[in-house]
């Protein structure tokens, strides 16, 4: 298992035109490690705001008793796609950011996929 600090690298170095990445613990909402290539990108809002839509779509799934585990959610933006994949425990997600025009979703969510999974 690799260290959030680790996996940021990791993912930094896969996607160097990310605008953004962090590790984020899933109860607090709060970045164990994290990185922006964007001086006005707010990570620590960022990373808050997406804890609240991890936990709600955790609570429709026990609302709609779905006997299913949450692995990861795509956001499309106007020119961006924010992914969020949890650690296979869920106790922590990793955040990406990057530019849709010049990053390959399928790339992104292949390194999304493989860092998730190296979280302790």
């Amino acid at each position: 298992m690799k260290s959030p600090k680790q996996i940021v690298q990791d993912i930094l170095a896969e996607l160097p035109t990310l605008l953004a990445v962090a590790v984020v613990e899933t109860e607090s909402g709060m970045p164990l490690a994290s990185h922006a290539n964007i001086a006005d990108f707010d990570i620590e809002t960022a990373a808050a705001y997406n804890t609240e839509v991890v936990k709600a779509k955790l609570k429709a799934l026990a609302a709609l008793k779905l006997n299913q585990t949450l692995q990861d959610i795509l956001l499309t933006l106007t020119d961006q796609f924010h992914l969020l994949r949890l650690s296979p425990d869920g106790q922590m997600f990793v955040y990406l950011a990057v530019n849709s025009r010049d990053t390959n979703l399928a790339q992104a969510r292949m390194v999304m996929r493989a860092s998730a999974g190296n979280l302790s």
